[in-house]
C-alpha cells in the first residue's frame, strides 16, 4: 500500500497535528519505519469489528486501538459501521479519562479534537489484559 493512500485511509484516525508530524517523519532516516507502522495501523483498522461485533465479550473484547492525552485513555474495540458514506463517525470501547474506566460511544472526531493522539506502539490486546496492567 502506498504511503499516501494509508495516510489517507487513516486521516480519520489521526489528528492534524499528528498526521503533519508523521509526514515529516516520513521524508526522514526512518521514514520505512513510519510507513511500515502506518501500514500496519491500516491494516488494523480496515480488520476491526464493527459495531456491536463484541457486545457480548464484556472485558474479552479485544481493544484495537488507542488513544491517549494526558492521564486519559480511550481503547477503541469496535468501529462504525459507516454505511453512509459520511465518514469515521464514532466507535465503541472503554474509556478512562482518569476516574475510573467507563464502556461507551466515543466520537473520533471529538478526541482528536481535544488533542488525543493514536499510540503507534499499541498492540491489539483484551480489554481484561488492559485492566490487569493498570
Amino acid at each position: 500500500m502506498n504511503t499516501d493512500h494509508t495516510m489517507k485511509t487513516l486521516a480519520e484516525f489521526i489528528g492534524r497535528s499528528q498526521r503533519h508530524c508523521v509526514a515529516e517523519l516520513l521524508t526522514g532516516e526512518e521514514g520505512q519505519y513510519f510507513a511500515d507502522k502506518l501500514a500496519a495501523l491500516a491494516a488494523i483498522v480496515a480488520a476491526m469489528p464493527t459495531t456491536y461485533a463484541q457486545e457480548e465479550q464484556g472485558m474479552n473484547a479485544t481493544a484495537h486501538l488507542h488513544y491517549f492525552r494526558g492521564c486519559a485513555d480511550w481503547y477503541i474495540t469496535e468501529k462504525d459501521i459507516n454505511t453512509d458514506g459520511a465518514g469515521q463517525l464514532q466507535a465503541f470501547g472503554l474509556v478512562d479519562l482518569g476516574h475510573g474506566p467507563e464502556f461507551g460511544y466515543i466520537s473520533i472526531p471529538d478526541i482528536l479534537a481535544a488533542g488525543a493522539e493514536l499510540d503507534f506502539h499499541f498492540t491489539p490486546i483484551t480489554l481484561a489484559e488492559i485492566a490487569a496492567k493498570r
